[in-house]
């Protein structure tokens, strides 16, 4: 089931709810969580909290809170992530690499983390046919049979800036639907296609407004 006229901005906040609720599982002792703890934990207010799940339906109880297990599979059947969904990445640079080491310790840590990075695409011949964390990495020109075969969902794009549209076109018309984009560039992708941007260098910029400038003398 998927919910219409959702504001991004709400999607956006319930990982970070349902990673609260990761952490407090493993707590013993721990069954159930107020809108107030709820919302200190992921950084926002509890009215925004239970405004937010509110959009979905009734999970909390009066004078109870949220019981933590049942809010837990709730989120996860929202976000689909209750079953695995198959994740590609292209571009085996020093970032690629980097991002397919952290997903393989992250999915070896957390059984529950159902996002799997089951191929990796690059177009230097010398990483073709290699591997890296034992997954494989495969020619541009394998995109269309790996979207098919390996089902993917999602890919994660980690090409330069000047590659990037090109890249995410072979997807597209493979038919993905969800891409994370790390390359400097915004990427036109059609309605039925979502596309998450991470611009490193604009959230450092963003960041040093808040940096005080050093003293000089």
């Amino acid at each position: 089931m998927r919910w219409n006229k959702i504001s991004d901005a709400v999607i956006r906040r319930l990982p970070l709810y349902l990673r609260v609720l990761d952490e407090l599982a493993e707590e013993s002792g721990t069954e159930s969580i107020s809108s107030q703890e709820l919302g200190v934990r992921a950084g926002v207010g509890p009215a925004l909290v239970r405004k937010d799940l509110a959009w979905f339906g009734e999970f909390g109880k009066q004078g109870v809170g949220y019981e933590i297990a049942y809010l837990r599979d709730e989120l996860r059947k929202i976000l689909n992530l209750d079953s695995k969904l198959s994740v590609g990445l292209v571009g085996v640079g020093s970032l690629g690499v980097a991002l397919t080491r952290y997903h393989q310790k992250r999915s070896a840590e957390d059984a529950s983390f159902n996002l799997e990075l089951t191929a990796l695409f690059d177009s230097d011949p010398a990483k073709i046919g290699t591997r890296v964390e034992g997954i494989p990495v495969y020619g541009l020109e394998d995109i269309l049979s790996q979207v098919k075969e390996k089902g993917l969902n999602i890919v994660i794009i980690t090409v330069p800036a000047q590659e990037a549209q090109d890249v995410a076109n072979r997807f597209i018309q493979a038919g993905i639907q969800g891409i994370l984009n790390f390359a400097p560039v915004k990427l036109k992708a059609p309605d039925t296609v979502h596309v998450v941007n991470t611009d490193v260098s604009l959230e450092l910029q963003r960041l040093a407004y808040y940096v005080p400038k050093a003293k000089t003398n």
